[in-house]
């Protein structure tokens, strides 16, 4: 599957946002416009002006959103009906922009949108090319027993199972290898 640059960034940005909830990571990561700000840092998301608490909230609101795409839509019509809300409420405005050293591409958000419209914009529309290119099983949460994270999956075959192969993919093969070790010498 063929997914440009943005598309992917927006994947990460939803990714990131959802596994940000408190059930996920065990604390709320982006309980205030600080934490909101390092985000917004750390995904290089563009067009962000001044941000405040009720930031705080719609980001959160859009966050849950997206939840429910990844964990709770049981087919591509539920998806696809909550992502068509998501984008059509964030005021979405596609237009072309070659901004910060990037090549021409589209923004989907409105300019001087919010930053959960924003959110919703650009991210929803990443999960919309999902569905229209029927990869929407490529959304995924770990297989790690102890792990809730989302994630996607962009690997050639589909097979990617963990959140992380070098943290809950390695921890569950060493396990299973141990076990098989003692399973042996008894």
């Amino acid at each position: 599957m063929l997914i440009n640059h943005d598309t992917r960034c927006a994947l990460d940005s939803v990714v990131d946002l959802v596994n940000s909830q408190p059930q996920i990571e065990g604390r709320e990561s982006l309980g205030d416009v600080a934490a909101l700000r390092r985000f917004v840092e750390q995904h290089r998301v563009s067009e962000v002006g001044r941000l405040g608490e009720n930031d705080v909230d719609a980001v959160h609101a859009v966050r849950e959103r997206f939840a429910e795409v990844f964990f709770g839509a049981g087919d591509d019509t539920a998806a696809a009906t909550l992502l068509n809300a998501m984008i059509a409420e964030a005021g979405t405005t596609p237009r072309l922009t070659d901004h910060d050293g990037y090549d021409w591409h589209v923004h989907y958000f409105a300019p001087g949108a919010s930053l959960a419209e924003h959110l919703a914009a650009d991210g929803g529309m990443a999960l919309a090319f999902l569905i229209v290119a029927g990869e929407r099983e490529r959304l995924r949460r770990c297989d790690a027993p102890d792990c809730r994270r989302a994630f996607v999956d962009l690997s050639r075959n589909r097979s990617r199972r963990y959140c992380d192969s070098r943290t809950c993919g390695n921890r569950l093969h060493v396990a299973a290898y141990r076990a098989r070790r003692r399973e042996a010498s008894a």
